[in-house]
């Protein structure tokens, strides 16, 4: 068995149908990346668990709920009594564009390392794979991300990788040099980097994916796949480089979480031993169907291959 911890924060997710009509859902980035690998390695001995923090609350119940139908572990879940999951409210423009509106300044997310239970940290040591993102880290405090650093250090020493997708997102940090900074450490402790150019450039002035690959790779990252949008994906590892074409949308209904299942997909076949190439193949393909739908993660029978 493949095991794999992906590390972050589920909310609460409001879609809206109409303008007065919202529809109860949850999502995260880190989440829904594991929902999306849980499916995609489900046949192939891929287990998947999720590292968090949430509340005693009947929301945060029902989160834990769903995430066990989805063959998301939670052992590694803490329950902080009087806490809540954060909340995020979710439209999407004719061009299936997104915009959010978050509440999440007492989200217990923020608390996982920091809570008097397990230490969640130290949970990591075990994994064959730990999957973080920049949005992890913006939730965290210095503190927390000191342990963080130290158990993806721990879990490397046992034989682990590290995968990280930067996913920046500027209202999460207090300012641009200290999301610059946190996430540079961290890419010091990653063996796969999932960068999204938009991002690097907006975060680091990156003028092309060359240019993102070379930083990463000067921090020390093994293999980078740049999620290119419309234009595919560029991926470098130390013996080659690729561009694979992005798959074609039959619609775009909402690009959520499209760069969380091309993450999803990429690990599944690179931890089925599948090249990086035929890897972002997958990536690409499963983002495709993702934006033809509404929400951040489909259902189940929408999947590739499903029956």
């Amino acid at each position: 068995m493949i095991r794999v911890a992906a590390v972050g924060e589920c909310m609460l997710e409001l879609r809206h149908v109409d303008d007065e009509t919202l529809a109860l859902g949850f999502g995260g980035d880190t989440l829904n990346t594991a929902v999306y690998l849980a499916r995609c390695g489900r046949d192939d001995g891929i287990q998947v668990d999720y590292v968090t923090a949430v509340g005693d609350d009947p929301y945060s119940q029902a989160m834990i709920e769903w995430w066990r139908r989805e063959n998301v572990g939670t052992e590694h879940v803490a329950r902080i009594p009087g806490r809540h999951p954060g909340l995020y409210l979710i439209r999407t423009d004719p061009t299936g564009e997104r915009s959010f509106t978050y509440y999440r300044s007492e989200s217990a997310a923020r608390e996982m390392f920091r809570t008097a239970g397990p230490r969640l940290d130290e949970a990591l040591h075990g994994y064959d794979l730990v999957y973080l993102s920049g949005i992890t880290l913006s939730i965290l405090d210095a503190a927390s991300r000191e342990r963080l650093w130290k158990a993806l250090d721990a879990a490397r020493a046992r034989g682990g990788q590290v995968a990280f997708d930067t996913n920046y997102r500027r209202w999460g940090w207090p300012d641009a040099r200290a999301a610059r900074r946190a996430i540079e450490r961290t890419l010091e402790h990653t063996d796969i980097a999932l960068p999204t150019l938009d991002d690097e450039r907006q975060l680091f002035g990156d003028t092309d994916e060359e240019a993102c690959v070379r930083r990463h790779q000067s921090l020390g990252c093994k293999e980078i796949a740049v999620k290119l949008g419309a234009d595919g994906t560029f991926i470098a590892t130390r013996t080659g480089r690729w561009r694979v074409p992005a798959a074609r949308a039959h619609r775009v209904v909402d690009t959520t979480a499209a760069g969380d299942a091309f993450n999803a997909a990429y690990l599944a076949a690179r931890l089925r031993g599948g090249s990086p190439e035929s890897a972002a193949a997958q990536g690409n393909r499963l983002a495709a169907v993702v934006i033809a739908h509404a929400g951040a993660v489909i259902p189940g029978s929408a999947m590739p291959g499903a029956r």
